[in-house]
């Protein structure tokens, strides 16, 4: 039933992150990805966007570099919710998409400079995470 609370019987409960209200409001406001981070370094969703930049210039490692970063700021905020290294982080909740975002760019980047296995480990988790992201992340950037 709508608003019920459910238990997951077959894993871990999905994890949900907190807003990034600063963060949105100033993307809102036209401040760039870049001018932000200084001021929010621990947003995986500055460092995905920072990641796509770069990989939109050919600039292939420093989209690799933005995208480990804002992978592992989105580890950090994933435990620090209660997440225990594995069940769903799902796109529909809006805050989770920057870490998904900077998984998937990282994955993308990784495969680009020939990294052997990340790729798949990546397009694995991502897909663990949950399974519309791909697709999700990939419109957006259609729609870019």
């Amino acid at each position: 039933m709508a608003g019920e609370h459910r238990t997951n019987l077959l894993g871990p409960e999905p994890t949900r992150l907190p807003a990034e209200t600063e963060v949105y409001r100033g993307l809102a406001l036209g401040e760039s990805a870049e001018e932000l981070v200084a001021d929010y370094p621990a947003s995986s969703l500055l460092w995905a966007i920072l990641a796509d930049e770069a990989w939109a210039k050919g600039r292939t490692v420093e989209s690799y570099a933005y995208a480990r970063v804002g992978y592992h700021r989105g580890l950090d905020a994933l435990r620090k919710s209660g997440w225990r290294g594995a069940g769903p982080v799902p796109w529909e909740h809006e805050p989770n998409r920057g870490f998904l975002r900077s998984l998937h760019a990282l994955g993308r980047a990784a495969s680009a400079i020939g990294e052997p296995g990340e790729p798949e480990r990546i397009d694995e988790f991502l897909a663990g995470a949950d399974p519309t992201a791909k697709a999700a992340i990939e419109a957006l950037g259609a729609e870019a």
